[in-house]
């Protein structure tokens, strides 16, 4: 046999990757928040009823703990998280004030169409000190969605309900057609939640915060639908090298 190099044999076409929309999103949104000072946190995928609902305030006749909205597992003795607020919970319960943690990750919930997905991710945030309010967690929220969308973005809060926080507010943007979009919701720890984790509430008070990394993802890369992030389609992930 020769040992001479075979002049014919192909070129192999070796390309660079690139990360994911989805991961550089995740990253940079943690990465800013990290710089505030906050600790990132994590924590299971799979959890007890406890973590996920009852200790968020979440009553049995909540419509977040059927069947139809929440994966139950093992005889319904456990539920895939449907939010990473377990993380904050278990934090809490392991940590005294002042508390500064954000917990990036999976979620699961029932949900199928181009702007819901039966797995997504979401990042989720608490601040738990003395004379906490709305006015801190106000600020914050201004400097996430200035270094996302940039310092001309216009803002909205309207008022909403979490049985975790009180009062809530949902955060809109507007955008360039000139509607606007949800991004976030947001709100003062309910004292419920406080208490529940051994946490005075007469003492201190907290803001806490929760966005899906998806929907940012979509109106920074203007993504219109979401089950575009998982099919296996080589030229949509090149787009973002």
């Amino acid at each position: 046999m020769s040992s001479e190099k075979d002049i014919y044999t192909p070129k192999a076409n070796i390309q660079g990757g690139a990360i994911h929309p989805i991961s550089f999103t995740k990253n940079l949104i943690l990465n800013r928040l990290i710089s505030y000072g906050f600790k990132d946190a994590s924590g299971p995928e799979i959890e007890s009823e406890k973590f996920n609902f009852d200790m968020l305030n979440i009553k049995e006749s909540h419509p977040a703990r059927q069947m139809h909205d929440t994966f139950y597992i093992e005889n319904m003795s456990y539920v895939l998280r449907t939010h990473t607020s377990p993380v904050q919970i278990r934090t809490m319960l392991n940590e005294k004030p002042p508390i500064a943690c954000v917990s990036g990750g999976k979620v699961y919930r029932k949900d199928d169409d181009s702007t819901h997905l039966p797995m997504f991710h979401q990042i989720e945030g608490i601040y738990v000190d003395e004379n906490v309010n709305f006015s801190h967690l106000k600020d914050l929220i201004f400097k996430i969605i200035f270094s996302l969308f940039g310092e001309d973005t216009k803002i909205r809060f309207r008022p909403s309900y979490f049985p975790f926080t009180e009062p809530s507010a949902e955060v809109d943007i507007l955008s360039d057609e000139g509607k606007w979009l949800e991004v976030l919701g947001c709100g003062i720890i309910n004292p419920i939640v406080l208490e529940n984790c051994s946490i005075d509430s007469n003492k201190y008070s907290g803001l806490a915060f929760g966005l899906g990394i998806e929907r940012i993802a979509m109106l920074k890369f203007g993504v219109t639908d979401i089950r575009d992030f998982y099919k296996s389609n080589l030229d949509f992930i090149k787009q973002f090298k």
